[in-house]
């Protein structure tokens, strides 16, 4: 019985001023899925990334088809 089942829901962000990016860490190679604002360069960080599935549902989550950035 699915009763608590997870709904699924298209999220979207601005695609002219940010671009997806994975934040990882030199010291203990933690990796960040998020968005870095073209403008200002900052980084907003929606979700850790542990292994690949991870990675696929972020790219799901946002209809994100291209290949993401580094950045260290």
């Amino acid at each position: 019985m699915g009763l608590f089942k997870k709904k699924f829901v298209a999220k979207s962000y601005d695609s002219v001023n940010m671009k997806p990016v994975i934040k990882a860490s030199i010291c203990n190679g933690e990796q960040v899925a998020g968005f870095k604002d073209m403008n200002t360069g900052k980084i907003e960080e929606i979700m850790l990334i542990k292994t690949p599935e991870d990675l696929e549902s972020f790219k799901v989550m946002y209809g994100i088809s291209e290949e993401i950035t580094k950045e260290y």
